[in-house]
């Protein structure tokens, strides 16, 4: 386009003026961070800072608001409570979907310690557990009320020594030997002996576990054998009220995390304090649920990249013992599910864990179980990084799982983080390959550990930490037939993949890539930026979303100046126009993100404090204002620069609500490297024509943004009236 020409005018005073016509300030869509100001500004111009922007066909425009969703948690009898609650733990991945069933919309959470569901506004915990307290079995023969050895069915899941319950008498044991508890007290616990026939379910049980202190919060816990880990969750049930503490407060279906143990106890903190001290109570009728935690890969927010010498917190357990990994609560990785659909049923699986299995027919109430644990399991992993289900021939599939041991019949309990493993098809418990089934396992070369795996249309997409393989069904007598697909463009992190409409687009360690048939690196201007600003040691974090409505796939990740430091957590975003192929910055923590689905018309995502927003709807923060605005470059008003120029005018083009209260900065420099001079800020209403400023320099540059609570808006090209001025 040819530039506007220049006239001689006569101005008020007589004086020959030169002034241009009036010139529009244009730019470039998306933002421009890898190079300088003054290189963005004569290469676009563009702009080069944005926050809560995105660009629609072109132009910036202010994002939608978002607001907190309430849901609801159980109360101690399983009522829905009347007051919005937050979640427990960091959530990492969402998986929501519609059951065939009822209809109803479900979304299962996974975070660093719980795997949890919302459904019907209510909040319900199903993570799997790993232990309780009220193992049960049956007599092998009839007792008398006096018999002091009770021969079992069986004892599994029962103490050394402890309690037991046959109808309504308590006795006491001292030991085990084969199947049989001896050293029975008869009528313990201020019961009555009694006769019992053979076949007399017999149950486990715990008597007066809890010990309260007057006026404290901190409540231990007794428990022979226990065998949880610090950090570890409990939930209770049937104790009763005990030292001033409410029965409902105690059987909180929220649970209580661990704060300290030793090999028969550990402590809790209660929500109330005790009003009196008790050295036993609870009742004889109180239930311990251990949920899987530290030993089972959970309960890790955030990697210790130091293994040395002062990693971890000062004081945890005792001197001179030998730590497992999964006992320090320090490690490489931070804990993260992956979340399957199975019908309308859930797979799940813990990084460095089990394969878990949540039947939905069960309800909300139930918990996720081991898959190993299924009637016609055989050979199931113990132990994987990642998986996914393939499609659409329907495979359950782990990357990094333990190799299956023919002689065993069973798995090695011995991570291969290479090793890749499925199950035979349609049927997610069957991993033992045999020649009438698709079972089976393929080794991949390239790198060291399978980073992230997802599904698309015809195609399973697997990430190394050093390279990208593509793994398609072809049936027997090979299965799936795996290809190298790309070296030096592997996946940053277990969640920074995203299938969208079978284009693959992810974040990588220093670039952003899409496969779509081909491997391809996404030119980014904003590439070096996020990448030189991101916590290293914790991209793992970083977390990828998509929003089908605008186009935009999203990664969150953790900034080297964050507010946390200890525990950083997602904090900033960047934002991939696909269809108009340009780039956004900004700031905005959110830990897992979803698109709309069924009901929930609107993208949702968590943040670090475990509160899930509704985006795209309003116009603020939750209520609070949305601080957004974009910056251009400076922008010379001649080909080279060689003059000063007084702008004496805008003439603002904005959509806009009536609300909206807009602000203009215009900023000016003489050179490059010299200081900036700032005019306004200038306000602009929906009434707004023109602005009248007096701002000087050979480039100008301006700032738009907003503040307020009903801001609406959208740029178009604003133009500016500006004329040549001396040099002094």
């Amino acid at each position: 386009m040819v530039r506007p020409s220049w006239s001689e005018i006569k101005t008020s005073s007589g004086k020959n003026a030169q002034r241009m016509t009036l010139q529009v300030l244009k730019f470039q869509p998306g933002i421009v961070k890898d190079i300088t100001e003054y290189a963005a500004g004569k290469a676009g111009p563009f702009w080069i800072d944005s926050d809560l922007i995105r660009f629609r066909n072109g132009y910036p425009t202010k994002i939608g608001g978002w607001e907190k969703d309430i849901f609801n948690s159980l109360n101690a009898d399983g009522s829905v409570s009347n007051s919005s609650t937050s979640i427990e733990g960091i959530a990492r991945r969402m998986l929501p979907w519609r059951a065939i069933s009822d209809g109803a919309d479900r979304i299962v959470v996974s975070t660093h310690n719980h795997l949890l569901i919302i459904q019907d506004s209510g909040l319900y915990d199903i993570t799997p557990l790993r232990d309780k307290t009220n193992a049960a079995t049956t007599t092998t023969e009839a007792l008398d009320d006096s018999e002091n050895a009770i021969d079992l069915t069986s004892v599994t899941g029962f103490k050394t020594a402890g309690a037991v319950l046959i109808g309504t008498e308590v006795i006491t044991y001292t030991g085990i030997s084969t199947l049989t508890l001896t050293g029975c007290t008869r009528g313990a616990d201020s019961t009555t002996a009694a006769a019992h026939d053979s076949g007399a379910t017999v149950t486990q049980i715990l008597i007066d576990p809890i010990t309260t202190a007057d006026t404290t919060t901190t409540l231990t816990i007794t428990d022979t054998g226990h065998g949880a880990l610090k950090g570890d969750w409990v939930v209770f049930d049937g104790a009763v009220a005990t030292g001033g503490i409410a029965a409902d407060t105690l059987n909180s279906r929220a649970g209580y995390q661990i704060t300290a143990v030793t090999t028969n106890t550990f402590t809790i903190v209660s929500l109330t304090a005790a009003t009196s001290t008790v050295s036993a109570g609870g009742g004889n009728a109180i239930v311990i649920s251990y949920l899987i935690g530290s030993a089972a890969g959970l309960g890790i927010q955030s990697a210790d990249p130091a293994l040395g010498f002062g990693a971890g917190a000062w004081g945890d357990s005792t001197w001179g013992t030998a730590r497992i990994a999964s006992a320090s609560n320090v490690g490489l990785e931070s804990s993260c599910w992956s979340l399957n659909l199975w019908g309308e049923d859930v797979l799940c699986q813990v990084r460095n864990g089990a394969l878990y299995y949540w039947d939905t027919s069960g309800g909300v109430t139930t918990r996720a179980e081991l898959i190993s644990d299924e009637s016609d399991a055989t050979g199931v992993p113990t132990i994987a990084r990642v998986s996914t289900v393939s499609f659409p021939d329907r495979h359950f599939m782990c990357g990094g799982a333990d190799p299956y041991v023919a002689a065993t019949g069973g798995s090695s309990g011995t991570i291969d983080p290479m090793l890749v493993r499925w199950s035979t098809q349609e049927n997610f418990a069957i991993w033992e390959p045999t020649a009438l089934n698709t079972a089976g396992d393929q080794r991949l070369q390239v790198g060291t550990k399978i980073v992230a795996m997802v599904s698309g249309r015809e195609e399973t997409i697997i990430s190394t930490d050093a390279a990208l393989y593509g793994v398609s069904f072809v049936g027997a007598p090979f299965t799936f037939s795996f290809r190298l697909l790309a070296t030096d463009a592997a996946a940053s992190g277990i969640n920074t993949m995203i299938n969208v409409d079978s284009t693959i687009y992810w974040m990588g360690r220093n670039s952003f890539y899409q496969y779509d048939g081909r491997v391809q690196e996404i030119p980014c201007p904003v590439q070096y930026y996020v990448f030189d600003r991101m916590r290293k040691n914790y991209q793992d974090k970083a977390v990828c979303g998509h929003n089908k409505k605008f186009k935009e796939v999203t990664w969150f990740y953790p900034s080297e100046d964050g507010a946390d430091q200890i525990n950083p957590e997602p904090d900033s975003y960047v934002t991939y126009n696909y269809a108009e192929q340009v780039w956004s910055v900004g700031s905005l923590a959110r830990t897992c993100w979803s698109d709309s689905f069924g009901f929930r018309n609107v993208p949702f995502a968590f943040d670090k404090e475990g509160f899930l927003y509704n985006h795209e709807t309003g116009t603020t923060d939750n209520g609070a204002a949305m601080n957004s605005f974009v910056e251009s470059s400076p922008r010379e008003l001649t080909e080279n620069g060689e003059n000063l120029y007084l702008v004496d005018k805008i003439i603002p083009d904005v959509t806009m609500s009536s609300t909206t209260n807009l602000y203009v900065e215009l900023n000016t420099k003489k050179y490059p490297n010299s200081t900036q001079v700032t005019k306004g800020p200038f306000t602009i209403t929906s009434a707004t024509t023109k602005l009248s400023t007096r701002a000087k320099g050979r480039q100008i540059s301006m700032k738009v943004y907003s503040s307020g609570t009903e801001d609406e808006w959208s740029m178009g090209d604003f133009r500016i009236d500006a004329k040549k001025d001396s040099l002094r």
